[in-house]
């Protein structure tokens, strides 16, 4: 876990060249989390939920959402990387996405993070990061994201 004791220190880190915030812990992504993404969001789409029909497909088994994957960059983000003294740290949204790889139900993924830019907004700091994800026993990643993030100090 990297801590900056506050945005200053985060800017800093970054004006010194400092990008890399880190690499988060391995999370499976496993059938009964993919119907639950399933049930939240309502995509049913076979290759995700049908089990039987995805094992006959050319990726021999379900794979995950692509919206799944990507949104467990929070989880794993916030295992790797904070950022103290802040009021709240609001997700702003996404430039790029890439799913560049499949996840296969069972596979491990994991995250590394590291800052684009940090730039001064009213509300405080707007934090750009990329996320590569990847899946274990796999060389190519599974999604590339740029994350924009505003973070807010108290007071």
């Amino acid at each position: 876990m990297r801590i900056f004791p506050d945005i200053a220190a985060l800017k800093h880190a970054a004006a010194a060249g400092d990008s890399e915030l880190g690499v988060s812990q391995w999370v499976t992504v496993d059938q009964a989390m993919i119907d639950r993404f399933a049930e939240a969001t309502g995509d049913f789409q076979w290759i995700h939920v049908d089990v039987a029909r995805a094992k006959a497909s050319a990726f021999g088994s379900t794979i995950a959402h692509g919206w799944l994957t990507l949104s467990l960059l929070a989880r794993l983000s916030n295992e790797t990387y904070r950022v103290e003294q802040l009021a709240a740290r609001l997700n702003y949204g996404c430039n790029k996405v890439r799913f560049t790889a499949p996840v296969p139900a069972g596979s491990r993924l994991r995250a590394t993070f590291r800052i684009v830019a940090v730039e001064d907004v009213p509300q405080g700091a707007r934090l750009t990061s990329e996320a590569t994800v990847e899946r274990d026993g796999s060389d190519k990643p599974v999604c590339v994201a740029e994350l924009v993030g505003i973070l807010i100090p108290p007071g």
